[in-house]
């Protein structure tokens, strides 16, 4: 769901609250692939009753986010070299006509949040956080892709970021990185220059080489 329509927690309803949790905590890679969960488990880990739990896996079961066996057993899914190579064509496909739509409405203010936020890759990357680092490499596109004011495109990305978040933290691993992404530095120049088509080519290689490297048996 676009930051534009999240409300604050307080105002939602308890349901609500448990699956923005849940859901937020795999989209950030908080929780491994093939986790094994259950509905007790949940409703203890978030201090609430059986039914916002329950309602919570249907839900990301739906989107994908979580496996529920026939037999009711709840994974987080192992996701195969096929699934990850189409998740990252999503990607390759969407985030760029993204960022294109958002470049027209860049203004100053939007790049220096985007600077900063980049800052904040870079913390998580010295500090050996994956969790963070993925969390703040997903809202620095985040808040560049807001401005494309596409919530039918944004919501079907944040959609396979949720399914790929399980598998982020072997990323992360893989990737070893010493510093935030050097298509980062790209984007924001070419946000800078109004640069749409060097644009539009950062954003392709900075969402699809990591992914890469998952691929690779």
């Amino acid at each position: 769901m676009p930051d534009s329509d999240r409300k604050p927690e307080k105002t939602m309803p308890r349901h609500e609250v448990l699956y923005r949790s849940l859901r937020s905590a795999l989209m950030h890679g908080e929780i491994d692939a093939g986790t094994a969960l259950t509905i007790r488990g949940i409703a203890k880990t978030y201090n609430t009753s059986m039914t916002p739990a329950r309602d919570a896996v249907r839900r990301l079961s739906a989107e994908g986010a979580l496996s529920v066996s026939q037999t009711g057993r709840i994974t987080t899914p192992v996701l195969t070299v096929e699934r990850i190579e189409e998740l990252a064509a999503i990607r390759a496909l969407i985030e760029p006509e993204l960022a294109s739509r958002a470049q027209s409405r860049a203004h100053m203010a939007l790049i220096e949040r985007m600077y900063a936020i980049n800052g904040l890759v870079s913390e998580a990357i010295v500090k050996n956080n994956p969790s963070d680092y993925i969390r703040r490499n997903l809202e620095f596109h985040r808040t560049l892709y807001l401005r494309a004011q596409a919530p039918a495109m944004l919501a079907t990305i944040e959609t396979v970021w949720l399914q790929l978040g399980p598998t982020m933290s072997a990323l992360y691993e893989k990737l070893q990185r010493q510093e935030s992404s050097f298509h980062h530095k790209t984007i924001i120049s070419a946000l800078k220059a109004g640069d749409e088509p060097s644009l539009r080519l950062a954003i392709r290689a900075d969402v699809t080489q990591g992914l890469r490297m998952l691929t690779l048996r």
